[in-house]
């Protein structure tokens, strides 16, 4: 799992969408202003997150994005995911060879620490973040 500043602010973004989306749909320009991201940027990364069914736009006037499952459905690793998907696997293979070509010895390291990663935040939730009293109280 790569970690990286866009799956940062995906998931700084879809937590301001969990944290007040109770008012109803949020628009990204709401997102935009709390969080100082350019809206262009936004319109980006929940391209990808709607992509991934982690949220739905709603039309309108009064429209913006909800979240489209429950927030306990909805983990860490899946947002960075959805924003930064996994290697293919050809990429992987080449990963597996130094500069020289050779087998990298530190490879399956790298491998094996990606997927206990992967495997931690799989087990956080949006509402697990969400319930985090600092965090609410920004909700408000």
């Amino acid at each position: 799992m790569r970690l990286s500043t866009k799956g940062r602010y995906a998931l700084t973004t879809i937590m301001d969408l969990t944290l007040h989306q109770v008012d109803g749909p949020v628009t990204l320009a709401d997102i935009s202003q709390r969080q100082s991201l350019s809206l262009s940027y936004l319109e980006q990364l929940f391209a990808d997150l709607r992509r991934d069914g982690l949220v739905h736009g709603v039309r309108g006037p009064g429209g913006g994005y909800r979240l489209a499952r429950a927030a306990d459905t909805i983990s860490v690793a899946a947002v960075i995911m959805a924003v930064d998907p996994p290697a293919t696997a050809a990429a992987d293979d080449e990963s597996r060879q130094d500069d020289t070509g050779n087998h990298c010895i530190t490879h399956d390291l790298w491998s094996d620490l990606s997927d206990r990663i992967r495997d931690f935040l799989a087990g956080i939730t949006l509402a697990d973040l969400a319930a985090d009293p600092a965090l609410v109280s920004l909700g408000d």
